[in-house]
């Protein structure tokens, strides 16, 4: 399982934010460097530390690890899981000293601007893997979102991409609903689940990451393209297309669609495990969500959720409803789920060099992503091998979740990809105070710009 998000230990309230300036603290202070520092030692035998907050399966890392060990058998592999709530905390002693991981996992956006510095430029490496055309060979959205000033600071591992929500197929069958494509059937859809005692649909308001996916898919049905314009600081975070972005959020709460409780729910696990429980119809996820269209996934996690001997059902994707009512199609959004960097500072460069390679620009690497299911492979060419994947319901989930797969091969809106951590904070604190009557669309806007303008400030 895989939690394409970054937690925040900390909810900062706008006031807070607007008070504090939002100063980019930290970012200029990471220092290590783009040159490497430790020694290359051998490519094909060593061990080598891989650290990451991904896979938080470590069954799913030791798979990994097994699959290149039958190419490389003589490379020692060792992953350790760090939480994602620990990361930033454990990662920036960790790589300023000569003991730190030799392999580590990077994100795009506030990641890549804190570790970035401290991972070898992989350029040459993909070069070497697939040619000077790699990266006409590589999912561009996933790179883009790990470069950073001309450097390639990890290698794509996969994709992941949201602004999409799945519904339980069963429950829509049962009360012979057909999934919601505006916002006043979204309101009649859930009216009629709640009048037969059945959840509607359900988020983890308390985290950025998703929070911040609903906005995004709500904006882009105000105005497609806008939040990207935003987040490159070519249109303001307070013109009236956010203003409204936050208004129809609030209707969310207000309207009976969003559930109750939902700002101080967690979507791993909370929502996750009641919306595969079968608590609720309709849940706030993107692609990494098709494993559970599979029987064998889908049956683990609800068994992994304390449902003993419960019958698997069939989820569906379905595109994030037109709130807006302008008949603007809401697109997808994403970047790259992850990458493996390489520390500079590595005394065995040379192996982990070795392993990043196989695992982002190798078929046999790239399978072992796309099987899964939890992450868009980025090798051209590679897809999910659905001969050896069994869907829950064949009949009536093959074609829709082939489709929402090709789907996103033509994405091109970053998710993270343009964001730092103090933007990333506003956004909770923006969402969070309106949802909660705290702060009026207006002046959450207003904030968020505030919240711009210092990150501009601060990065000079």
């Amino acid at each position: 399982m895989r939690f394409p998000f970054r937690s925040k230990s900390v909810l900062r309230s706008l006031a807070v934010l607007a008070a504090a300036g939002l100063a980019v603290t930290g970012l200029a202070a990471c220092s290590g460097g783009g040159a490497s520092q430790g020694a290359a030692g051998s490519a094909t035998k060593g061990t080598i530390n891989w650290w990451g907050w991904t896979p938080t399966n470590t069954d799913e890392a030791k798979g990994f690890i097994a699959a290149f060990n039958k190419q490389y058998p003589d490379i020692k592999v060792n992953f350790k899981l760090v939480g994602i709530s620990d990361y930033q905390a454990a990662m920036r002693p960790a790589l300023a000293s000569n003991n730190g991981p030799d392999v580590y996992d990077l994100q795009p956006g506030a990641y890549v601007q804190q570790f970035g510095s401290y991972a070898e430029d992989l350029t040459p490496v993909a070069k070497k893997a697939l040619g000077s055309d790699w990266k006409s060979k590589i999912a561009k959205i996933a790179v883009d979102g790990l470069s950073s000033k001309g450097k390639l600071t990890a290698l794509p591992i996969g994709s992941t991409f949201a602004g999409s929500l799945w519904y339980n197929a069963d429950l829509f069958k049962k009360f012979d609903l057909q999934p919601p494509k505006t916002l006043d059937e979204w309101k009649q859809v859930c009216a009629t689940f709640k009048a037969n005692n059945v959840g509607c649909f359900a988020q983890g308001a308390s985290q950025e990451g998703f929070d911040q996916d609903t906005l995004q898919a709500i904006a882009n049905s105000v105005d497609p393209g806008f939040w990207t314009k935003a987040s490159k600081g070519d249109e303001k975070w307070d013109s009236p297309q956010i203003v409204k972005t936050l208004s129809i959020w609030k209707e969310l709460f207000t309207s009976g669609i969003m559930q109750e409780g939902a700002l101080g729910a967690q979507q791993y696990p909370d929502v996750n495990n009641a919306f595969l429980t079968g608590k609720y119809a309709m849940v706030m996820m993107g692609s990494w969500y098709t494993q559970y269209a599979t029987e064998a996934a889908m049956t683990q996690a609800i068994s992994a959720a304390g449902v003993a001997g419960a019958k698997p059902f069939p989820i569906l994707p379905m595109q994030f409803p037109d709130v807006a009512g302008k008949g603007n199609t809401s697109e997808m959004f994403g970047d790259a789920d992850y990458g493996l960097a390489v520390a500079s500072k590595s005394k065995n460069r040379a192996a982990a060099e070795t392993f990043v390679t196989w695992m982002a620009t190798s078929k046999d690497g790239q399978q072992q992503i796309a099987d899964r299911l939890d992450t868009t492979p980025v090798l051209a060419g590679v897809a999910p091998n659905f001969d050896k994947i069994a869907f829950v319901d064949p009949s009536i989930q093959s074609g829709p979740v082939n489709d929402y797969l090709k789907g996103t091969a033509s994405v091109d809106e970053p998710r993270f990809a343009l964001l730092n951590a103090d933007i990333e904070n506003a956004f909770l604190a923006a969402a969070q105070s309106v949802a909660s009557g705290s702060a009026t669309p207006q002046k959450a806007a207003a904030t968020l710009q505030q919240a711009a303008d210092a990150a501009k400030a601060a990065n000079g």
